[in-house]
C-alpha cells in the first residue's frame, strides 16, 4: 500500500476550485502531527490557510515556484522552532512529506513550496514576507508551504526505468552493484 502511494504521488500545481472539506483538512493535520521527530521534540507548527486572499498573497512569497498556490483551495505553512530542536529543519521536512503523502492517499494533489533560504525580492527573504503576512513570531522559522487541492491535472507516475539507480551504492561509496553472497 505504501509503495503504491509513493509510486503514484506527483507534484500537482493545478487545482479545481472545489474546497477541501474540513474533515479532510483535519486528517491532513493529523498526518502532520504524527510525523516522526528527532527525540520526539516535535519542533514543528502548522498554519492552515483557506482564505483565497491570503493564499493569493502567499503565492507571491518568491518570484518562482509559488504562484500556483493562488489557485489552491488550501495551503499549509510548515514552521519550526529552533529553540526546541537543533534538527527542526529535518523534522519540518519530514512533516511536509507526511502532508504530501496524506494528500495523495485522500485523493488530493499537493506541491511543496520551499521558503527557507529563498528570497521574496533582492532585499527581503521569503521567510520574512511570510512571517509578516501571517504574524509569525521571530522565534519561529518558516520551512515550507504545501499547496493542496483536488487535482485539475493528471500526471503519470514516474517510470521505474527513469529512477536514478546510478545514485545507489552498495557497502561503500561508488560500488554500483551488490556484492556477491
Amino acid at each position: 500500500m505504501f509503495l503504491s502511494l509513493v509510486r503514484e504521488r506527483r507534484s500537482v500545481r493545478k487545482y479545481l476550485t472545489r474546497p477541501v472539506e474540513a474533515d479532510t483538512i483535519d486528517l491532513l493535520v493529523e498526518a502532520a502531527l504524527r510525523s516522526p521527530s528527532s527525540r520526539g521534540f516535535n519542533p514543528w507548527q502548522f498554519i492552515v490557510v483557506t482564505a483565497p486572499e491570503v493564499l493569493d498573497k502567499l503565492s507571491r512569497a518568491k518570484p518562482h515556484g509559488a504562484g500556483f498556490l493562488k489557485d489552491a483551495p488550501l495551503g499549509i505553512v510548515v514552521c519550526g522552532v529552533p529553540s526546541v530542536s537543533d534538527v527542526w529543519i529535518e523534522d519540518c521536512s519530514i512533516a511536509s512529506i507526511f502532508i504530501h503523502l496524506a494528500a495523495q492517499s485522500l485523493g488530493l494533489g499537493s506541491c511543496w513550496i520551499q521558503i527557507r533560504e529563498r528570497m521574496y525580492d533582492q532585499s527581503r527573504s521569503s521567510e520574512a514576507y511570510v512571517r509578516e503576512l501571517l504574524s509569525i513570531p521571530e522565534t519561529v522559522r518558516v520551512e515550507s508551504m504545501v499547496a493542496i487541492g483536488y487535482r485539475d491535472e493528471e500526471k503519470a507516475p514516474h517510470k521505474k526505468e527513469a529512477l536514478e539507480q546510478k545514485k545507489v551504492f552498495f557497502e561503500v561509496y561508488g560500488r554500483a552493484q551488490r556484492p556477491l553472497p
